[in-house]
């Protein structure tokens, strides 16, 4: 038997002017689902949640709402009680006639597990801390739909862990926007895309919704052939005259005319943001050096003793939670903040370019234009002179918007606009700090080509795990305790590292050990892990070998790939290679997965 559906949306309209954001569109959401709601900044994604959890009325259509649902939203920027204690705030007023007896100790332990000061006012704090706050706030009530506007931002990877492992054992329902491609892959069980007002459905996660939106829009481009090949054929016969006039035809000028308010109708596809980046006068082939560079504010430790060097061309990203520090140590890295010891060499002719999170460097009343370029209507770009208003069009900001003032941008055209005045003016070093907040996804995919192909340096402070794999080829680490250490390759490879070098260092703990009198390693081992059975302890001894067996084969692989010679003439080799590469780094995860596993066992 069917189940009845939480909330159904049926030909809802929405606009504000002449804008439509909703046209006609039609939604069921079904229990126990998590949708990853997709689309273009401004495309009425956070209107969509208002009229779901009643903020907002539609202009027309039917809403049906079964009698048993329970809506809590978490915004973008949540509006809190700057007065009140974190523990006022997300326990808020007694309700006498409140059933839940159990709600008290969830909250409280939801507090306990992120950390947070239960007595700290809310006005103080950071707005990962705020989003936090309002996170358990939504789910100690356990709506059975949950709502939640760009969750991650300003949450560092231990909230977005947190949050994701919270939401796959959630079991009411949830819809999720979010441009974090990782996050909607480990989440969603459908993805819902808005696009010019339609609502269109894919099951699966994100990774399965580019596969089916591919497929979609090919078949779409197929259609849309056959209808302009059809609707070219019929102008050219009504354009014949004599015979289109005759009665037996009426049926066909009729069709003719039906085509035409159809082709007028058609919704074709919004074009993308155009980027491009001019790197200007190349920088001094290095950067910046550090050594033993250190960094107090009172007794907090930032940065200890942290050495590195960094050349001109390279990507890095800084990877660390909320409040390690990474604005502080880009600041000593680019010399606008002094060490307290150590010594900082910086490279000649460096021009940086700086994208604030915060978007401080906007002015609420300046007009888009004076934003771009105060004072002149024209910029020039790579060498090419470009009008201002072709050059907002490149960042999908219409002609009759040039003049608007800032205030009036959503949160996704303000950061669409700050990449727009950065990308204005040459510069060899790009500072990114939190770049993907209130991005689109193909908004997001373009800038990641852009920055791959970009010749200067990037300095990039992310949590957005996919976007650091596609554009970093290093990242500096905070390990705690104002400790930085640097890795090669992006997120996915530091994890990988992270991982290695526990099983080394437990390895050479159990060597140490036995190296000391009076034990041996297994003796010591057996110590540790008397909470395993007998063939577990045999095997948590030979995983660190065979791990270290599998990076030597991963290792040669990666090398072989290397070959030019592959990706000419020896296809069929190079796909046999990248299969068995594929291979073992599913077993590799595995065998660290059954590591970790024994090891927590055996505590």
């Amino acid at each position: 038997m069917a189940t009845q559906a939480l909330i159904t949306l049926n030909k809802v309209h929405l606009a504000y002017g002449h804008h439509p954001l909703l046209d006609g569109a039609d939604l069921a959401i079904q229990s126990s689902e998590r949708i990853g709601l997709i689309g273009r900044n401004g495309a009425g994604k956070s209107s969509l949640l208002r009229i779901l959890d009643g903020r907002t009325a539609p202009d027309d259509g039917a809403i049906n709402i079964a009698g048993h649902v329970k809506v809590a939203t978490v915004e973008q920027e949540p509006t809190l009680d700057e007065t009140l204690t974190i523990e006022e705030t997300v326990f808020g007023e007694p309700d006498p006639d409140d059933e839940d007896w159990q709600r008290a100790s969830r909250v409280k332990a939801l507090i306990d597990k992120l950390g947070l000061p239960p007595e700290a006012l809310v006005g103080g704090l950071s707005g990962g801390m705020r989003k936090r706050v309002a996170l358990i706030r939504a789910i100690a009530d356990q709506p059975s739909l949950l709502l939640l506007d760009e969750p991650t931002n300003h949450l560092d990877l231990d909230g977005i862990n947190w949050l994701e492992a919270t939401l796959k054992q959630w079991p009411g329902s949830a819809i999720i926007i979010t441009h974090d491609r990782r996050f909607l892959d480990a989440v969603s069980t459908r993805i819902v895309e808005l696009d010019r007002g339609q609502l269109l459905s894919f099951p699966g996660n994100f990774s399965d919704w580019q596969i089916h939106k591919a497929q979609w829009l090919e078949a779409q481009r197929l259609e849309n052939a056959r209808f302009d090949k059809l609707l070219a054929q019929e102008e050219i016969w009504i354009r014949k005259g004599v015979e289109a006039r005759r009665t037996r035809n009426e049926g066909r000028v009729r069709r003719l005319q039906q085509l035409r308010r159809e082709h007028e109708q058609r919704r074709d596809r919004q074009g993308n943001v155009q980027l491009a980046l001019d790197a200007g006068q190349r920088s001094g082939k290095l950067v910046a050096e550090l050594e033993n560079v250190c960094k107090s504010f009172g007794d907090k430790v930032v940065v200890n003793n942290y050495s590195t060097t960094i050349l001109r061309g390279d990507r890095i990203g800084l990877i660390g939670p909320n409040g390690a520090g990474k604005s502080t140590l880009l600041k000593l890295i680019l010399g606008t903040l002094q060490a307290d010891s150590g010594s900082i060499k910086l490279g000649t002719n460096l021009s940086v370019a700086y994208f604030d999170q915060m978007r401080t460097q906007l002015d609420e009343t300046a007009t888009l234009m004076d934003v771009i370029n105060p004072g002149s209507e024209w910029i020039e770009i790579g060498g090419e002179r470009k009008h201002v208003m072709s050059y907002l069009g490149d960042f999908l900001f219409a002609p009759a918007r040039a003049k608007s003032p800032v205030s009036s941008l959503s949160g996704g055209e303000r950061a669409r606009l700050l990449l727009a005045r950065l990308f204005a003016r040459p510069a060899n070093i790009l500072v990114l700090d939190e770049p993907t907040n209130d991005l689109d996804i193909e908004t997001l995919e373009l800038l990641e080509e852009l920055l791959q192909d970009y010749p200067g340096t990037v300095l990039l402070v992310s949590h957005d795990r996919s976007f650091l794999d596609n554009v970093v080829t290093q990242t500096i680490v905070s390990e705690g305790d104002g400790t930085w250490r640097d890795y090669v390759g992006g997120f996915a490879d530091w994890q990988r590292q992270r991982s290695t070098q526990a099983v080394t260092s437990q390895t050479s703990q159990l060597k140490d050990a036995g190296a000391k009198g009076g034990a041996s390693a297994s003796n010591v081992t057996k110590s540790k892990v008397t909470k395993l059975a007998p063939w577990e302890v045999k095997e948590l001894e030979q995983l660190p070998a065979e791990i270290a067996g599998l990076e030597q084969e991963q290792e040669k692989l990666v090398s072989a790939l290397s070959s030019g010679e592959l990706y000419t003439d020896r296809a069929s080799e190079r796909l046999e290679i990248e299969a068995k590469l594929k291979k073992l780094e599913e077993t590799m995860s595995l065998r660290f997965a059954r590591w970790e596993a024994l090891e927590a066992k055996s505590v």
